[in-house]
C-alpha cells in the first residue's frame, strides 16, 4: 500500500528572495512565515488533501526555518515533529549564504541553473544527490509505515522541486519550471518501492 506524504516548503523569512540561505544561515521565519505555517496547519487540521485524512507523523530538515514551521503545524494538528536530516536543504558550498544578486553574474551558477542536471555546485552536492537522498528517504518511510497515516515532511523549495521532478521521471534541468512557494504543501502517494503519484503541486491543504 501506498501513503500519502505531503511536502511542505517552510515559511517565509527575511533572506526570502535575497539571499541562498542554504545551510549556511541560522535564519528563523518572520511575521508572514508565521501566519503561512499556522494558516496551512489550520486547514490541514480540516483535513489534508485529497482526502487523505489525519496526519500521523511530521518530520522537518534540520534548518531553523523548517523546524519552527514544523512547530507550528505540530501545535496545531497535535504531532510531535522530529528531525530528519535526509530532507535537508542542498548542500550549495560556498555559495550557501550568497546573495543573489552577487550570485547572478557567477558563470557557474548560471550553468548549475541551466544544467541542474548535471552540473555540480561549489564544493556541495550535486542537485542529483540532494534530490535522491530525500526521495530515499521518503520510499523509506512509506514502506515502514506499510500505507499508514498521513506525514508530513517539512523541506526546502528545491528538494522539493528535485522529488516531484524524480517521481513524474522529469529532468532536473526543468525544475524550474513549476513553483513552490513558502507555507505550501504538495502532495504524493508513494508506494515505498520507487514509485509515487503526485496528487497536487504548491497546494493550500
Amino acid at each position: 500500500m501506498s501513503r500519502r506524504i505531503g511536502l511542505v516548503r517552510h515559511g517565509a523569512h527575511d533572506e526570502l528572495g535575497r539571499v541562498l540561505s542554504g545551510r549556511a544561515t541560522d535564519v528563523a521565519l518572520n511575521a508572514a512565515g508565521r501566519d503561512e505555517a499556522a494558516v496551512l496547519g489550520r486547514a490541514l487540521s480540516k483535513g489534508c488533501g485529497q482526502d487523505a485524512g489525519a496526519i500521523g507523523a511530521i518530520h522537518a530538515s534540520p534548518q531553523r526555518r523548517t523546524r519552527e514551521t514544523a512547530g507550528i503545524l505540530g501545535e496545531t494538528l497535535g504531532v510531535v515533529p522530529q528531525v530528519d536530516p535526509a530532507l535537508d536543504e542542498v548542500d550549495f558550498g560556498r555559495w550557501a549564504g550568497q546573495g543573489f544578486a552577487a550570485l547572478d553574474s557567477d558563470p557557474d551558477w548560471q550553468e548549475w541553473n541551466r544544467r541542474r542536471a548535471s552540473a555540480p555546485s561549489p564544493g556541495g552536492e550535486t542537485m542529483q544527490a540532494a534530490t535522491l537522498r530525500a526521495a530515499r528517504r521518503l520510499d523509506t518511510l512509506a514502506a515502514e509505515a506499510g500505507g499508514g497515516a498521513a506525514l508530513l515532511c517539512v523541506s526546502h523549495c528545491d528538494i522539493i522541486r528535485g522529488v516531484i521532478a524524480h517521481y513524474l521521471r522529469l529532468s532536473l534541468d526543468h525544475i524550474l519550471r513549476f513553483s513552490i512557494d513558502p507555507g505550501r504543501v504538495s502532495w504524493l502517494d508513494v508506494d515505498g518501492q520507487g514509485g509515487a503519484q503526485v496528487l497536487s503541486v504548491n497546494a493550500r491543504n
